[in-house]
């Protein structure tokens, strides 16, 4: 397709696709529901792509969302020069957005994000966390349950323990009994996890402090860890559960806001009440850019104790773009609304 307009193409798995193949899978559909959730992004962002035709439009691009069964046709029949990929949701196990920026690489196609390998990396917590140890960050040393059987056990703990699963997001599988007292306890959660959604879960020494979201988008080429928007995520409580989640966003937050449950954490910037965690914060995100390969759209979530203590907790290469935090980031970084920064990144690449 030589001579087309320089695109961006935006890959994403919907919800329903997911929903569908987990029960063809034999999840139940409480479970199916559950696990689909954590791409809410993907229809949070639906309701974006009006304004993203007008915003690339503008800076002379054309838009084109694409579902993720249809990428490997589509990305296989693009011209090579004139187009970019941006992959929305990610996934190796249960979502399978990783696919994407295999694929854009197999055809030999422009990408906004990492390269494809810590789409995979950052999808298992286990294995992501002993490549942050050893890249010498403040990450909790976990354990790992099967079933209710140790595979690894935690360090001893005086503050107990946190547990969730491995391999699933949006705080799916995270109760309000997830913060145990001894590491036992452990056992019946990773029962209970597996039950559901056939996963493992990692058991870490529980960290004090508050929740801290470091969200960064590069809609210049040439920033760095400077650019990050980092703020403390107020939700009311020690930590968000995934009914917290599932309140925010895609199909179960929009039941949630039609029936007035919808209350949206408050974020407040870090600098402004503990600017030393803040500049650790700023060089640990450097060194995963350095060490990790992070670049162009990602977030970290942290906990920070009151003498400023930080603790890295995980990474995401696929950050919820359309989920409050990461709009309000956009304002406040680039003065641009969700749809123009996003834009605006692509046409600084595309050329």
């Amino acid at each position: 397709m030589a001579g087309q307009r320089p695109t961006l193409f935006l890959v994403h798995e919907p919800e329903r696709a997911c929903s569908e193949r987990l029960l063809d899978d034999g999840f139940s559909r409480q479970a199916a529901m559950e696990i689909s959730s954590y791409l809410a992004q993907s229809t949070d962002m639906a309701p974006e792509f009006a304004a993203l035709i007008e915003a690339c439009a503008v800076r002379g691009l054309d838009f084109r969302a694409v579902e993720l069964d249809d990428a490997a046709t589509v990305l296989a029949s693009v011209d090579r020069g004139a187009s970019l990929v941006w992959t929305l949701t990610d996934g190796i196990a249960y979502f399978r957005g990783g696919a994407a920026p295999a694929l854009a690489r197999l055809n030999g196609l422009k990408t906004v994000g990492a390269d494809d390998s810590l789409f995979a990396l950052c999808q298992d917590k286990f294995r992501a966390g002993a490549v942050l140890s050893a890249l010498g960050l403040p990450v909790p040393t976990a354990g790992l349950v099967r079933g209710g059987e140790w595979l690894v056990e935690p360090p001893a703990s005086s503050s107990g323990y946190f547990v969730k699963p491995n391999r699933l997001g949006a705080k799916i599988g995270i109760w309000k009994d997830s913060r145990i007292a001894k590491s036992g306890d452990a056992l019946a959660l990773g029962r209970r996890v597996f039950d559901a959604y056939r996963d493992d879960v990692i058991v870490q020494p529980y960290v004090a402090g508050r929740n801290v979201r470091a969200s960064f988008l590069a809609v210049d080429p040439k920033v760095g860890p400077e650019a990050l928007g980092i703020v403390f995520v107020d939700s009311g409580g020690d930590f968000q559960t995934m009914a917290d989640s599932m309140a925010l966003y895609g199909d179960t937050g929009t039941a949630a806001r039609e029936a007035g449950q919808y209350v949206e954490p408050e974020l407040v910037q870090v600098a402004s009440v503990q600017p030393r965690a803040a500049e650790s914060i700023k060089r640990i995100a450097a060194r995963l850019m350095a060490g990790l390969g992070l670049r162009d759209v990602f977030s970290l979530d942290f906990r920070v104790e009151a003498d400023d203590t930080v603790h890295l907790i995980e990474f995401e290469v696929c950050p919820g773009l359309p989920c409050f935090d990461f709009r309000a980031y956009c304002r406040t970084e680039w003065q641009l609304s969700l749809a123009e920064a996003m834009a605006e990144t692509a046409a600084r690449r595309i050329g």
